[in-house]
């Protein structure tokens, strides 16, 4: 099995997961998410540990080692991306697992399990083709401050979502052209959707117009671009003038 097919199998299989143990009723908001967490994350680690044992291994919801910074191959993996939207049983929520070697998200997939989908690095598909009027995809609950600036300016149209996976998700399955988040993320929210990204050909990187690095001792990584090519330089050229 490719490491492309291994984190398809996963997150798909944990996304039914998920919905089982929310179908089940016996969770429900807050209580319905940490145990949600807690049982995908168990599912994850332990099949990585099995298939590959040799990599190295970063989850959201397990206790960090510095072991994994000395290997070249890291799985990097967030069990429940958006857990108040699963709490709440919406479809914006997503599971996440990437494969990033030295440093860069190489493999990921994407499980979009309240609509039945997996997005995946290998089988990338043609982005649909843009509206007339631009589209910006930005948090349900707290836009970030820059995302709305550039938003305006742009006179596009903002589509409100809620995890960051599935906010990723929408612009390469056509439903939004930019996605831009600077309030805070780790190296979990994002990798699997930049792997994803970068398959179907859409721009990612840091809003600074830097790299995206993954398996760094501090995994906070707190911004990200994704969107169509065509629009990085105009979205980059924003965030730096309204950083002045």
């Amino acid at each position: 099995m490719t490491d492309a097919e291994l984190a398809a199998q996963l997150a798909e299989a944990a996304g039914k997961l998920l919905l089982e143990v929310r179908a089940s009723g016996a969770f429900e908001g807050k209580a319905l998410g940490k145990i949600g967490d807690e049982i995908a994350n168990q599912f994850l680690v332990a099949a990585l540990q099995e298939q590959r044992p040799d990599d190295g291994l970063l989850s959201e919801e397990r206790k960090d080692t510095s072991d994994r910074l000395s290997k070249s191959r890291v799985w990097i993996v967030d069990p429940v991306d958006g857990t108040r939207e699963y709490g709440e049983a919406r479809t914006d929520w997503a599971v996440h697992v990437a494969l990033a070697i030295n440093g860069v998200a190489t493999v990921g997939a994407v499980a979009l399990p309240g609509l039945d989908l997996v997005l995946r690095s290998d089988q990338p598909e043609t982005v649909p083709p843009p509206p007339e009027m631009l589209r910006m995809v930005v948090s349900r609950t707290r836009p970030a401050a820059e995302a709305l600036s550039v938003a305006n300016t742009l006179c596009a149209e903002l589509v409100l979502m809620g995890s960051a996976g599935a906010k990723a998700m929408a612009v390469v399955r056509g439903e939004a052209d930019i996605y831009l988040h600077s309030g805070g993320q780790y190296e979990w929210d994002s990798c699997a959707p930049v792997a994803v990204a970068l398959a179907h050909g859409l721009h990612c990187s840091r809003i600074d117009g830097s790299p995206l690095l993954y398996n760094r001792e501090n995994v906070y990584l707190p911004d990200l671009l994704i969107c169509r090519p065509e629009h990085a330089g105009r979205v980059l050229a924003l965030v730096k003038e309204a950083a002045n």
